[in-house]
């Protein structure tokens, strides 16, 4: 082909029409690409879009996707969801899933009580859910004040959940101070209340400062992990509760809420439960 028919074809002003729009397209992708790097919102959103509906199945109704092969769901609330209509959050049931279980805030430090902890924690057991209290830990202030903080408010019964202490700041103590008074406030609580706590915490801050340390062996877990199809924790961890969004609506909470779902049945979650 002569160099006067490529004329034809390609007439003058093609290359500079197209130099643009290849521009253009590589920004594009080079946006989304680094959109996803720093997203997990997005990463999640996609690996859902793909993984559909082998994975998460849409809930209208509670506004999120809920993780398949699990049998029994929870939230958690606190003073951010103000009055819980507790009657509305049990009767509430959308294809067979139901709120099962509550953790409830009751303190935080060694000196504030959830103002809501008291109408929350009876009318959630009134209403026939299975409930459970949680302490918000700070690892600069003295272990032993914030488990007298906890244990002078909160009086579990039978059919409770085991205490729970969330810890996710390092309030400026370093990786040994956090594990030495975390497993102090652990103790403390399991002395008076006779039954193992719960350990409340992200993946992220459980890799860092817990994974793999004797001391907290034989602790139930509960994990915060969102936007993600699964939960896996280093070394094959065994968990028992997954945080899995915190996107939730649910019948009787104006808020959005916390969603939860425990790794076993029913019957597991009553033997986890204080006798």
């Amino acid at each position: 082909m002569s160099w006067q028919q490529k004329l034809v074809i390609f007439p003058p002003g093609y290359a500079d029409r197209r130099g643009p729009n290849r521009r253009i397209w590589f920004v594009l992708i080079a946006t989304f690409v680094l959109a996803l790097i720093v997203s997990p919102w997005l990463r999640y959103k996609l690996l859902s879009l793909l993984e559909y509906p082998l994975h998460y199945k849409e809930y209208k109704h509670f506004g999120i996707r809920i993780p398949h092969g699990y049998q029994v769901h929870g939230i958690d609330v606190s003073r951010y969801q103000s009055k819980v209509d507790w009657a509305r959050v049990k009767k509430m049931q959308v294809d067979g899933i139901r709120i099962s279980f509550a953790f409830i805030k009751a303190t935080e430090g060694s000196w504030m009580e959830d103002p809501e902890f008291d109408n929350n924690w009876g009318n959630a057991r009134s209403a026939g859910i299975v409930r459970g209290a949680y302490h918000y830990f700070l690892p600069n202030i003295s272990p032993k004040d914030q488990a007298s903080r906890f244990v002078n408010t909160v009086r579990l019964r039978s059919g409770d959940l085991p205490p729970v202490v969330d810890v996710e700041e390092t309030r400026g103590m370093n990786k040994t101070q956090i594990q030495r008074y975390t497993k102090e406030f652990l103790t403390l609580l399991e002395k008076y209340y006779k039954v193992k706590p719960i350990l409340y915490t992200n993946k992220d801050f459980y890799k860092r400062f817990f994974a793999g340390q004797e001391a907290f062996k034989g602790y139930r877990i509960w994990i915060a992990h969102y936007y993600v199809t699964d939960l896996d924790l280093p070394g094959e961890t065994p968990w028992h509760f997954w945080q899995h969004s915190d996107r939730g609506n649910v019948n009787g909470i104006n808020e959005r809420v916390d969603f939860n779902v425990f790794n076993g049945d029913s019957a597991e979650l009553r033997r986890l439960c204080v006798p």
